[in-house]
């Protein structure tokens, strides 16, 4: 079907053909026809369709040309702030000659100018859940204001959490019979179709085939790798395909970051993208992908949605993705809009797992090629430090002050992991963590364990104060000592003092003798120690050695005597 088919308003059909587009696409097809007379869709897609383009010229559409929609306004709603910034710039291309304004708001960002744009009653707002009820609760955004909604990567949304937040959305709009819903999602689940059964108008189902989930044009290739050649693996294919440009993805922030400072040491100029970048250095870091200053970018799933490059010549799962169908949007970030493109994909030990369900969810068999020496390439980066800044496999919870961010450990889902919150530290390769600023050699376990073990000691403050008798130790009543306090010369013996000082310990402390039954008393054996006012030199007197059948038999009363204090059943003698 060609747009010029579709009766659509003159300068909306300008806009179209100064992008380039003369046919519109299946999923473009199916909703056109259906939302142009006004009838709610849900529509199963998935991504580099033109979806975007199928619910952007139905807005204008009816904005300009419908008595019914004229003068109402537009609500998008996307699940991630790249997204949301996609959609805004192909409003723009699409409504450049139409009359209608466009805001984009999401979090992340200050409130100021996201505020100001909204006062300008503009007519499409796309957002994000989090922003979009925070306007408003504080009376910013008034959803029974919008005559058509929006809902684009429905399943992304509620795999993110926001399922919640979009039936509050939708219970706050107006009645679904007077106005047009539109709900776009990569597989019609539950979740979604729940929301269509109880917010949509009978919506109209456009569902495409699991079969046809990825793009045609897009060559896949897969190599089973160990991980320790992975980055290897990833030097000899970019040497080999040498693309223009490329999108490398991974499955946490750290090793996104690592994978990008080490090409960085290769020679390649590399960003990466992770969700804890602030939303003006990632938008940034887009704008130079897309604008060639930047070949290369590592990401996580984060910039599998809504991030769209012309002419992305290759795609890299350096790791595979759990959730299959991240792999689809992961490699349809190439080969859009009918283009070519290529996606590898390295399984190694760690993430082999994920590939059955990802064949199983495609429809086919991934052709694999084997790894020869001729591919793999020399790691320059090899043995060199690493400044890794955001070293975290999860997104941390901000921690509030107090006890538990001293010690790192109590009411924290962050317990014993090593580098927690110490941005900034040096990696050499990705290996040995700092913890509290200090390098451990030993296991990120043990390192984190004893800096735990060390700020606990340090958080709980001084010893309790104890009662002291302020009369010297040879005036005091006999068996008189500070309580929780040793007395002058019971220091308890280490483990490395000899058995005759542990013995003499526990004879002064319990004021027994400990002669043993079995031992023939006649034979010479310690003197009693002296009494506390002697002088310090006659305590300190060489002590006679007792023989060994006595020490053993002393040791083992001694043991028993420890044992029936523990349990309570003894008392300590007094002297």
């Amino acid at each position: 079907m060609q747009f010029n088919e579709l009766n659509l308003n003159p300068n909306l059909l300008k806009a179209i053909d100064d992008l380039g587009f003369r046919r519109c696409t299946d999923v473009q097809a199916e909703t056109l026809t259906r939302t142009l007379s006004g009838n709610d869709v849900a529509v199963q897609s998935q991504t580099g369709t033109g979806k975007t383009a199928a619910f952007l010229i139905t807005i204008f559409q009816l904005m300009n040309e419908s008595d019914e929609y004229r003068g109402t306004r537009a609500l998008i709603v996307a699940p991630t702030r790249e997204l949301a910034v996609q959609i805004e710039n192909d409003a723009k291309a699409l409504g450049k000659y139409l009359p209608q304004r466009t805001t984009c708001i999401y979090g992340g960002v200050g409130y100021g100018q996201q505020e100001r744009s909204l006062a300008e009653s503009v007519e499409i707002v796309i957002g994000t859940p989090g922003r979009l009820l925070d306007f408003s609760q504080s009376g910013k955004v008034d959803f029974r204001e919008m005559g058509i909604i929006v809902i684009d990567e429905a399943d992304r949304l509620f795999d993110m959490g926001f399922y919640p937040d979009i039936r509050k959305m939708m219970r706050r709009a107006r009645p679904r019979t007077e106005r047009l819903t539109m709900l776009y999602s990569a597989t019609l689940s539950v979740k979604v179709r729940n929301i269509a059964w109880q917010f949509m108008n009978d919506p109209k189902e456009i569902e495409i085939e699991p079969e046809h989930l990825t793009v045609d044009t897009v060559q896949q290739e897969l190599y089973h790798v160990a991980q320790d050649e992975k980055f290897p693996l990833l030097l000899g294919l970019l040497r080999r395909e040498s693309p223009r440009n490329a999108i490398i993805f991974c499955n946490t922030k750290r090793a996104t970051e690592i994978v990008a400072k080490k090409l960085e040491l290769n020679g390649y100029h590399c960003d990466f993208i992770i969700g804890d970048l602030p939303q003006h250095r990632r938008l940034k870091i887009i704008e130079r992908i897309k604008s060639g200053d930047t070949g290369l970018l590592t990401a996580t799933d984060v910039a599998a949605r809504g991030l769209h490059v012309d002419d992305l010549d290759l795609v890299v799962n350096y790791d595979l993705p759990e959730d299959p169908e991240a792999y689809v949007h992961r490699i349809g970030r190439t080969a859009r809009a009918g283009k070519q493109g290529k996606a590898i994909s390295l399984a190694c030990e760690r993430f082999v797992y994920s590939l059955e369900p990802i064949e199983e969810l495609i429809g086919m068999k991934i052709p694999s090629a084997s790894v020869s020496d001729e591919v793999l390439a020399v790691d320059e980066s090899e043995g060199k430090r690493l400044a890794i800044s955001h070293g975290l496999e999860r997104p941390a919870r901000a921690r509030s002050s107090g006890r538990a961010a001293r010690t790192g450990s109590r009411g924290g889902r962050d317990r014993g992991v090593p580098g927690r919150g110490t941005a900034g530290r040096s990696v050499p390769g990705h290996s040995g963590p700092s913890v509290g600023g200090v390098r451990h050699s030993r296991s990120p376990k043990h390192a984190a364990a004893e800096a735990g073990a060390e700020a606990g000691s340090r958080s709980r403050g001084p010893a309790p104060r104890t009662h002291r008798d302020p009369r010297p130790q040879h005036e005091r009543p006999d068996g008189a000592r500070d309580r929780g306090r040793p007395g002058p010369g019971e220091k308890a013996p280490s483990r490395s003092a000899s058995m005759d000082d542990r013995i003499a310990y526990y004879r002064q402390k319990y004021g027994e003798d400990f002669v043993s039954k079995d031992v023939d008393t006649s034979r010479p054996t310690r003197p009693s120690p002296p009494p506390q006012s002697e002088p310090r030199a006659a305590r300190t007197a060489e002590p006679v050695q007792a023989p060994r059948e006595e020490r053993v038999g002393l040791i083992g009363r001694i043991a028993g005597l420890l044992k029936g204090r523990r349990e309570g059943r003894v008392d300590a003698p007094k002297r």
